[in-house]
């Protein structure tokens, strides 16, 4: 839960730090802008505000590995919901205004996991796990998204080193192997998710696993 709020805290500062003409950048999400993604955030922060105020008693049927769904179909950017929020993003208009909305939604977001008890149990998606595991799973959606953030802006901060290890390593349960030692933690994870293709020696160094990528979780 530390690292959710670390991880957390990370995204929401280089969001905050944006000039206004990165947000019409591409971002590494297929047919969305920065301030597509940056409007997705606000979702996903009204998501865990949801789903940390709905506790239920019922046994936990996922953890913070099995909560993904995984396809290996990367998105076009042509799904309705997708494309919601693009107009969404563009009814903001002026990028201060995406910015207050993220920071005043993301900041509450922050506090309820920090002040969540991490053996509730909680409901989302039509199914149960602890706020505990929720929140971990959350780490790999920052890491990706900070990610995806900045794949056009290289002079903007990476994600903390230590979460993009454990979303390395969530990942590779996921899969149910490792990635190369030769991956760095940022490679494997945009290899592994379909952000980007593996180049000749990457897939010979993934051997049978590249059979199983990309593992697109949704």
């Amino acid at each position: 839960m530390e690292l959710f709020s670390r991880s957390w805290a990370a995204l929401r500062t280089v969001v905050a730090e944006l000039p206004d003409e990165d947000f019409v950048q591409p971002s590494g999400c297929a047919g969305w802008l920065v301030r597509d993604l940056v409007c997705h955030l606000v979702i996903d922060a009204q998501d865990v505000l949801i789903t940390l105020v709905t506790p239920t008693e019922k046994k936990p049927t996922r953890d913070a590995v099995t909560y993904w769904d995984v396809t290996g179909t990367p998105p076009t950017g042509d799904d309705p919901l997708d494309a919601l929020t693009v107009r969404l993003a563009a009814a903001y208009e002026e990028p201060r205004l995406l910015k207050f909305h993220f920071d005043d939604v993301g900041s509450a977001a922050g506090r309820a996991a920090e002040l969540a008890d991490p053996e509730l149990r909680v409901g989302t998606r039509d199914e149960v796990l602890t706020a505990g595991d929720y929140l971990s799973a959350y780490v790999l959606e920052w890491t990706l998204h900070h990610l995806d953030l900045i794949a056009h802006l290289p002079y903007v901060a990476e994600p903390p080193a230590e979460g993009l290890a454990r979303s390395r390593a969530m990942l590779e349960r996921i899969a149910g192997a490792d990635f190369p030692a030769s991956f760095s933690d940022t490679d494997a994870l945009l290899v592994g998710t379909g952000r980007r293709a593996p180049t000749g020696g990457e897939r010979a160094e993934l051997g049978g696993l590249t059979a199983e990528l990309p593992l697109v979780l949704g």
